[in-house]
């Protein structure tokens, strides 16, 4: 396989507040410098991007010293937080924007979708802006003129092409901008989370075109998202930034393991309200045994779950209704007490997880009525597998339960 993309130590660097050094003569040093092709000398003092601080220096890094490689054919997904540099860098992959420092070697055209309507003048219409953007990417009128038919259909836009995008609706706006990026014949895809501008069966739709890109005619595809279902779905690998840093990159499965432990709280819930107006509540969750936290169990453990309940005023048909989560947060499976105590035990069985991330929603239930208290996505514990029938396969996603079954 060869290489779509390279990148080495690339970084970027952005102004807080005024645009400038603050005087003429650094301004000028600044200039001298960018033409003879060294570093700017006023970014030395300039800080990483994390959000949670306050900067001292009006300088900050979106992106520090960032290497990796896509080899052809790849599809990746470029994770991580809010702020964390992702738009950045497909921004500079896409030349939208500059690299204050560092290179990227590119094997290919390219072709973007990045925000609502990148590349469409508000002007022109649907059928002008797809000529437009076939342009931009170095295609031929023939070669877009083949496109066209499949670009409409696609993007479901048919009655509308002849009329300016200026008077589109934001979901119609990508799903034209996605038929246009996806079928004109760039040897690079990438896209940011403006996907999720568009409706359920509409992203669905546009997955499965980046899969058939991926895999079926081997291009290559960066992928920005915040849904790990889809990011899953789509890549073979993955990359974590934190604060405009690499901080993992290889499989996607365990990229997203890593991701998910970015949010990762102890295992142990405590309401600290001293005054709640309920006439029972859940005061603390802890998942291990007594007095003692256990946040990894091997998939032959039973693992203990333990409750303290408020009961202020007894309710009537009260329940503890307790769903158990994995790392994308989808409900795994659920289980309900027939009664309400002070002090409840819950054990789940050995050999029912799967290898994973897992939390809590607890809440106590009036069945039918709705819920009188509850602690969502709390008590993280992870499972562990290292000799199961099913470990042998690595990191492959084989679910979240084994089954109980039997071959006849």
């Amino acid at each position: 396989m060869s290489l779509a993309i390279k990148v080495e130590n690339l970084s970027k660097a952005y102004q807080l507040g005024e645009i400038g050094t603050g005087t003429l003569s650094r301004d000028i040093e600044r200039w001298a410098a960018r033409i003879r092709g060294k570093d700017d000398p006023f970014l030395k003092i300039g800080e990483v991007n994390d959000r949670t601080t306050k900067s001292a220096s009006g300088i900050v890094w979106s992106l520090k010293d960032v290497n990796f490689e896509v080899e052809q054919g790849d599809a990746v997904g470029i994770i991580g937080r809010n702020g964390a540099g992702k738009s950045t860098l497909l921004k500079i992959l896409s030349r939208v924007t500059s690299p204050t420092t560092g290179k990227i070697q590119g094997k290919g055209r390219i072709a973007s979708l990045l925000e609502v309507g990148t590349g469409f003048h508000p002007e022109l219409t649907g059928r002008e802006n797809i000529f437009l953007n076939g342009a931009i990417l170095g295609m031929r009128k023939k070669e877009i003129e083949r496109k066209f038919d499949e670009i409409v259909d696609f993007a479901g836009v048919e009655r509308y092409v002849d009329t300016p995008v200026k008077r589109y609706s934001s979901g119609m706006y990508v799903r034209l901008a996605f038929a246009v990026a996806a079928h004109l014949e760039s040897e690079i895809l990438i896209v940011d989370e403006v996907l999720a501008v568009g409706d359920t069966e509409f992203q669905k739709k546009c997955l499965g075109k980046m899969g058939d890109i991926s895999k079926g005619e081997g291009r290559t595809v960066l992928f920005v998202s915040h849904d790990m279902n889809s990011i899953a779905q789509l890549c073979n690998s993955a990359i974590l930034l934190i604060n405009g840093s690499i901080n993992y990159k290889g499989t996607v499965n365990a990229g997203i393991s890593s991701y998910y432990n970015l949010n990762e709280k102890k295992n142990i819930y405590t309401n600290n309200e001293t005054y709640v107006l309920k006439p029972c509540f859940i005061k603390k969750i802890f998942v291990g045994t007594e007095n003692v936290e256990m946040g990894e169990y091997y998939f032959y453990n039973d693992i203990l779950i333990q409750f303290e309940i408020d009961i202020q005023q007894e309710v009537k048909g009260a329940n503890l209704f307790v769903l158990i989560l994995n790392q994308s947060k989808k409900r795994v499976f659920a289980c309900e007490s027939e009664k309400l105590y002070s002090n409840m035990k819950l054990i789940l069985k050995a050999n029912q997880l799967v290898r994973g991330n897992y939390s809590i929603y607890a809440f106590i239930n009036l069945a039918k009525v709705g819920p009188i208290d509850s602690a969502e996505d709390v008590c993280n514990f992870k499972i562990l597998d290292n000799g199961s029938p099913l470990a042998k396969h690595g990191d492959y996603d084989y679910g979240n339960v084994f089954a109980n079954y039997a071959w006849l």
